[in-house]
């Protein structure tokens, strides 16, 4: 089984863990530092904090804390499949799982779910992708042939990383083929302003929401980034990452 390629914007498939020996080091890795993780479900559309709480090695489960309220945790056991994300040691771990269960763990609430068969560790800080937020979204503007007339459409940004970025395309209007190019494209970045970038297609997916309507996650990797842009979208990250963990520790 290979993990979702919704996990990232660039090709994982070097960073991928597969022995169970190093899955479960790591896993306890993120328990015993009683490392936060985002417990993310529909893409990435909610998220959730959360903590390993347990890994039973003889019945191939780990438990992890359960999200605030019956709705939410219902949510998630639904969802057809959830993606967690962590740092261990700055490095990134990232995993995903289905059929999560809601139990009782020492008196409380948690879910539980089977140990993941592989997982990706990404070794290079430049690979670190982090979710943008979604009260005031990242607009990427780029050139697309609508009825063989050029349009500029901004589409919105889910995640981004020094390698890449995810947006949603939901009126599903770009030619999602993957190695198709986008050139001349501008990535508004909050307090830098307009960056000119060059998008190339990597993966796709097409997504049913909550409500029941469709839309389109579109993974793209950037091409020939320049050093002073590349530099602007470390910052940023960086930016975005401080203050994911504020907000985790509760002091943001």
């Amino acid at each position: 089984m290979q993990i979702s390629p919704t996990l990232g914007t660039e090709n994982q498939s070097p960073y991928q863990v597969d022995s169970r020996r190093e899955i479960i080091s790591l896993l306890k890795g993120l328990r015993d530092s009683n490392q936060l993780i985002s417990m993310l479900i529909h893409s990435g559309s909610e998220v959730f904090i959360t903590s390993i709480l347990d890994i039973d090695e003889e019945n191939n489960l780990m438990i992890v804390d359960s999200a605030p309220g019956k709705l939410a945790n219902q949510r998630i056991v639904e969802a057809p499949r959830v993606s967690f994300e962590g740092l261990l040691d700055k490095i990134g771990i990232q995993f995903s799982s289905a059929n999560l269960e809601l139990i009782d763990f020492e008196n409380r609430p948690a879910l539980q779910f089977a140990i993941p068969p592989n997982l990706i560790r990404l070794q290079r800080r430049e690979y670190y992708r982090i979710n943008t937020p979604l009260s005031t979204p990242i607009k990427v503007s780029m050139p697309v042939d609508i009825d063989g007339k050029i349009e500029i459409i901004k589409f919105s940004l889910v995640d981004i990383s020094c390698g890449g970025v995810a947006i949603l395309d939901e009126k599903k209007v770009l030619d999602c083929s993957a190695g198709k190019t986008f050139e001349h494209c501008k990535l508004d970045l909050p307090t830098v302003g307009l960056v000119d970038i060059t998008l190339q297609i990597r993966n796709h997916q097409e997504l049913v929401l909550l409500n029941g309507k469709s839309n389109r996650r579109i993974g793209c990797q950037f091409i020939n980034l320049s050093n002073s842009v590349l530099s602007n979208i470390q910052r940023y990250i960086m930016k975005l990452e401080r203050e994911r963990n504020a907000k985790m520790t509760g002091i943001g």
